[in-house]
């Protein structure tokens, strides 16, 4: 997620689950994907590549630390201008904010709930 795109646009996909190194090894043999180890400190995320390149398509990480809350589900993320804002008025529009707003590296970030039920990340610069 190092490049900043305009707001609207999805930007991440990735899957927070307890065991990721199973994960990881399910959708290589189901996909093709090649895992490039990700260093969280003392473990490893996973930045999954499709086959035949070196560019990142999604990512599997563990469900540890500021990652327990999120939902073990394949989380789509997308840009906004204002990380606070969009979550702010997803709650007025009936939604839910499930974690965050919180900073990830350079980017802000939440997680939301649609009132549908479906969840969404959210990230600004």
């Amino acid at each position: 997620m190092s490049e900043q795109k305009p707001p609207g646009s999805i930007v991440w996909t990735d899957l927070t689950v307890k065991d990721a190194d199973s994960v990881r090894d399910f959708y290589r043999d189901v996909v093709g994907w090649k895992a490039s180890p990700l260093s969280m400190g003392d473990y490893d995320d996973f930045n999954m590549l499709a086959p035949g390149s070196d560019s990142p398509v999604a990512g599997i990480c563990h469900a540890r630390g500021a990652n327990a809350s999120l939902p073990a589900q394949w989380l789509v993320y997308v840009q906004v201008e204002n990380v606070e804002a969009s979550a702010r008025r997803a709650q007025q529009l009936g939604g839910a904010v499930l974690d965050g707003p919180r900073r990830m590296g350079s980017f802000q970030f939440c997680v939301i709930r649609d009132p549908a039920g479906a969840v969404l990340a959210l990230v600004s610069p």
